[in-house]
């Protein structure tokens, strides 16, 4: 098993910028591919991005392309989501996620076996 722990979230105004960090513990990290996603409140969880176990490929939505980086360090057991020019629709609580490898599965809640408690993402107009 695997721990997952959020952090970096918070009040930021439109246009600027974030990073989240997941912390694992437990299970080697590096065994694991990674996703983020995020729920707002009345909507349901969507997928933000995800990379595989090596950091050789990476997955994003159409809605945070270029906009959002994902990356991670597998020495240090941390994933990654740098967030620029934040909008107010992207005000979420976003999730990280981890899923033994099942190549192409990335992109759905139910693909991945382990989740945070999420950290709370505000984007004021």
């Amino acid at each position: 098993q695997v721990q997952l722990v959020e952090s970096g979230g918070g009040l930021v105004q439109a246009g600027g910028s974030l990073r989240l960090s997941c912390t694992a513990s437990g299970r080697t990290f590096s065994s694991y591919d990674m996703g983020w996603f995020r729920q707002a409140p009345g909507k349901e969880r969507e997928f933000v991005s995800a990379i595989i176990w090596s950091g050789g490929r990476t997955y994003y939505a159409d809605f945070v392309k270029v906009r959002f980086t994902i990356s991670r360090d597998n020495a240090k057991g941390t994933l990654y989501l740098q967030m620029n020019s934040l909008k107010p629709e992207d005000t979420a609580v976003y999730f990280c996620a981890a899923q033994t490898h099942r190549p192409g599965l990335l992109a759905r809640p139910e693909d991945y076996d382990y989740w945070g408690q999420g950290t709370q993402v505000t984007v004021s107009s």
